[in-house]
C-alpha cells in the first residue's frame, strides 16, 4: 500500500492509505473543532481528486474514532454528496457496538441510494486494525 497524505487537526488524526482499488482513511482521536470544515474541506477535496484520478473508491473508517461533533458530521455529509456527484464510490464504516456511532451513522443511511455509490455499514474492529463487517 502506498501512503497518501494524512491529516492531523487538533485531537483528530486521519491516516490515509491508498491502493489500486480504494483509498482508505482511518479516523482516530476526536473531531471536536468548532469549525472542522475549515480543515476537512481542503483535505476531502484532495482525497476526491486522488480517487477520481486513480479511479478508485474511498473508504472512511470511523470505528476507532472517539468522538465527532455535529459540525464534523456536516462536513462528512458534504463530502459524501461531492463524491456522489463525481461518480466516486464512498463507504463509511463505523463501530455498530458504540451507541453514539450507531445513532449518527444510521441517520446517514438516508444518503444511500440504489446507485450504490454510497455505502454505510457497521463493522467490528479486528485485532489487526482492520474491520470485519457485522453479520
Amino acid at each position: 500500500m502506498d501512503l497518501f497524505a494524512s491529516l492531523i487537526a487538533g485531537d483528530l488524526l486521519v491516516e490515509a492509505r491508498g491502493c489500486s482499488a480504494r483509498l482508505r482513511l482511518d479516523w482516530t482521536g476526536k473531531s471536536n473543532a468548532r469549525r472542522p470544515a475549515v480543515m476537512l474541506a481542503p483535505y476531502f477535496e484532495a482525497v476526491l481528486s486522488r480517487a477520481k484520478t486513480s479511479q478508485c473508491a474511498i473508504e472512511l473508517h470511523f470505528e476507532l474514532l472517539e468522538f465527532f461533533n455535529s459540525s464534523t458530521l456536516g462536513a462528512v455529509i458534504k463530502f459524501i454528496r461531492e463524491a456522489r456527484e463525481a461518480g466516486v464510490t464512498i463507504s463509511l464504516l463505523f463501530d455498530g457496538a458504540l451507541r453514539w456511532q450507531a445513532l449518527s451513522f444510521e441517520a446517514l443511511k438516508a444518503l444511500q441510494l440504489p446507485d450504490d455509490l454510497v455505502q454505510i455499514r457497521p463493522v467490528r474492529a479486528g485485532d489487526s486494525g482492520t474491520a470485519a463487517p457485522l453479520e
